[in-house]
């Protein structure tokens, strides 16, 4: 069998499915792989590097043409022009939000699994792609909001004087939440975290910063651990008390996204006008529609003094090691699809296989995409 890894650099995606460490462990499978040359130069790794680890460095018809195509983001109508009716594509396909892309992919006759689609259960800790680019995205964050504000992070004593270090408050304590929050401490921060979901108060506090407590009753503790969209009046109240305490904070960053749906707002126009002039939000929901009313998504802009970043796809301005975690989420769901004979198994039985898989035998079999494209529901 055949596992193409094509370069998805004309459509602005410096990461790579697979990298040449994994590629030596997929090797134990007898499996071909094939590199389209230059898919890994976003990520500083050569066609040599790939070629070391056992795989043939061939054209991008090599490539898409494979028996399994494992990418980082959707296939172009173009790329999909190279691929065969039944090849198994595995990737970033937005299943929620991108009904385009579904539809094309079961008229081509494509399996498709999205990784963003793979259940939230034990087993597949492995391949939770979600979360290792959360990883990044919120590490990244930090770093943005440190480089943005015009003042130290950390605390610093000196001959003229002691600096007090930022206030860095963080909206949504997901992965990519906690991650900044931790990122945030390092840098010498004082980090407040705040979530709608009640259960998650001890991480934060257990990375060292406060719990933001607001005077609202609500947790949205919503299923597989995500947090589930709130009441219109809920929101309000939010909004409303969340206003208030932004303007304490030098730098607040902002995670929060349910799936599937527009990001909830969290800062709102009043909000901003409340923060210091200097002070900067950087908005990891800005591809949903953004946490702040003010983000406009992919541009950095100014308002009343404070910056507003709507930050897209963070984890890609970190290609190296995002390439790194995602390949590796990618081997793990490889190795439930392929037998030790290198040879593909799809198990249907299986709730991973089952609940990932988007399209399959020219038709749309996701739920949730579905109901984006606007097929009826089983």
């Amino acid at each position: 069998m055949r596992i193409g890894v094509p370069s998805q650099a004309a459509a602005g995606e410096p990461r790579v499915a697979l990298v040449p460490d994994v590629i030596r462990r997929l090797a134990q499978h007898e499996l071909e792989i094939v590199v389209e040359s230059g898919a890994g130069e976003g990520s500083h790794l050569p066609d040599q590097a790939f070629a070391d680890a056992g795989a043939t460095i061939g054209s991008a018809a090599d490539a898409w043409g494979s028996d399994v195509v494992a990418v980082v983001r959707a296939p172009s109508a173009t790329d999909l022009e190279l691929m065969d009716r039944g090849t198994v594509l595995i990737g970033f396909l937005n299943p929620l939000t991108d009904p385009d892309t579904a539809r094309r992919l079961a008229s081509a006759g494509v399996t498709a699994f999205a990784m963003e689609a793979i259940p939230r259960i034990t087993r597949a800790q492995s391949m939770d792609a979600l979360s290792s680019q959360s990883t990044v995205a919120g590490y990244r964050a930090v770093l943005l909001a440190a480089e943005e504000l015009d003042r130290f992070m950390p605390m610093l004593t000196t001959a003229a004087g002691t600096i007090k270090p930022a206030t860095v408050l963080v909206l949504g304590a997901g992965v990519a939440g906690l991650q900044a929050i931790a990122t945030a401490r390092r840098l010498g921060a004082v980090v407040t975290g705040y979530d709608v979901r009640e259960a998650v108060r001890e991480q934060v506090e257990s990375l060292g910063a406060r719990f933001l407590q607001l005077d609202v009753e609500a947790d949205a503790e919503g299923a597989g651990g995500y947090a589930k969209e709130l009441g219109e009046e809920e929101q309000r109240r939010q909004r409303e008390a969340m206003a208030e305490a932004i303007g304490r904070f030098d730098a607040v960053i902002t995670t929060a996204l349910v799936p599937g749906r527009r990001a909830p707002i969290l800062v709102t126009a009043a909000a901003v006008e409340k923060m210091k002039p200097g002070s900067v939000v950087v908005d990891l929901a800005a591809s949903a529609g953004g946490n702040c009313e003010l983000t406009e998504p992919g541009q950095t802009v100014e308002r009343h003094g404070v910056k507003i970043l709507g930050a897209l796809d963070l984890a890609a301005e970190m290609p190296d090691h995002a390439s790194q975690l995602y390949a590796r989420n990618v081997q793990s769901l490889l190795e439930l699809m392929v037998t030790k004979e290198g040879q593909l198994e799809l198990n249907w039985e299986d709730e991973i296989l089952s609940g990932a898989c988007i399209t399959r035998d020219g038709e749309i079999v996701h739920e949730g995409a579905k109901q984006a494209a606007g097929a009826p529901a089983a």
